[in-house]
């Protein structure tokens, strides 16, 4: 996709997944926040499948605001697709991505998109402070840094997907075909100039988080295992440590019993059951990751679309 000939300055792409009870509020802060920006601006917000009245309140809020514009999912295809889906449909000069929860705060865009205009591509949101539990905070902590040391890319420690990036940033990150998505990830292997801006992060406006557990779990191995091989080379690396220490301990039974005068028994079996169902632990363990690449390779070469849209609203004036 190319910049249209009359696109606005910026676009926001908001995705919201059963976001009723946060919703007005969020339009509430973008009436205030919108005049601040000195720019024309379009808001798209992609109803990631909502089952609560997220997509009345969208219809609602583009009939009664020009700059707002609405993209319906047909079912719950999950963030990252939602993001995805609205960077497709996104038509600004530049394109900033926020989660509908308002605890990327809206008022924080201006910032970004001052910064983008001394000539950077990406400005991207890193997070001074978080107001979740401590548990969940360590855990964000420890994925960052992990997914940091694995990768063969540099990606900027407790940073989310809340930025601005340049038009053709998007369009190289929409051109992109892979079917797991990891937007921050594809953002740093883009590259061009991109630099960071400290915020502090809000806690959500209203209802819960969406983002349970497993989708944050998901989300963690979906940045590994797209953006690092490191999993399949500990793998290998490991099987070869093993196998030469039970290589050498076989060589010392051999020894043992051939030059130890009276060895005729050797005791231990409970070490030895342990011992099996230790490497049976770990081929499985070796499997599973094989598994979780060789999964990827099959939705890839399926072809399916990455999502489907029910619908739009006020994009007639395309």
């Amino acid at each position: 996709m190319t910049t249209p000939k009359h696109a606005p300055e910026l676009t926001l792409v908001i995705p919201l997944y059963n976001e009723s009870e946060v919703l007005p509020q969020l339009l509430a802060r973008l009436d205030a926040a919108l005049p601040k920006l000195g720019a024309d601006t379009e808001v798209i917000l992609v109803d990631d499948g909502s089952g609560d009245g997220t997509a009345e309140l969208i219809d609602r809020a583009c009939r009664e605001r020009p700059w707002c514009r609405g993209v319906m999912l047909s079912r719950n295809f999950g963030h990252q697709i939602a993001v995805t889906a609205g960077m497709q449909h996104a038509r600004g000069r530049a394109v900033a991505i926020l989660d509908g929860d308002l605890q990327d705060p809206p008022e924080v865009v201006a910032e970004f998109h001052a910064k983008l205009k001394e000539g950077y591509d990406v400005v991207y949101a890193v997070r001074r402070q978080r107001k979740e539990g401590i548990l969940k905070r360590a855990a964000y902590a420890l994925f960052y840094r992990l997914m940091r040391a694995l990768s063969t890319i540099p990606i900027p420690l407790d940073s989310g997907d809340f930025c601005v990036m340049s038009r053709r940033v998007v369009d190289r990150i929409n051109a992109m075909p892979e079917r797991h998505r990891f937007v921050r990830g594809l953002r740093s292997w883009v590259g061009y100039r991109q630099t960071g801006h400290e915020y502090p992060r809000s806690a959500r406006a209203a209802g819960e988080s969406k983002y349970g557990f497993s989708k944050l779990l998901k989300l963690a191995f979906d940045g590994i295992f797209t953006f690092s091989e490191a999993p399949l080379q500990w793998s290998m690396q490991f099987g070869f440590l093993v196998s030469a220490v039970s290589f050498a301990w076989g060589a010392y039974i051999v020894l043992w019993r051939l030059f130890v005068p009276g060895a005729t028994s050797l005791p231990g079996w409970a070490t030895l059951t342990v011992g099996m169902f230790f490497l049976g632990g770990v081929q499985l363990f070796s499997i599973g990751i094989l598994g979780e690449y060789v999964g990827r390779i099959h939705n890839e070469v399926k072809g399916r679309p990455l999502f489907i849209v029910e619908r739009t609203v006020n994009f007639d004036d395309r």
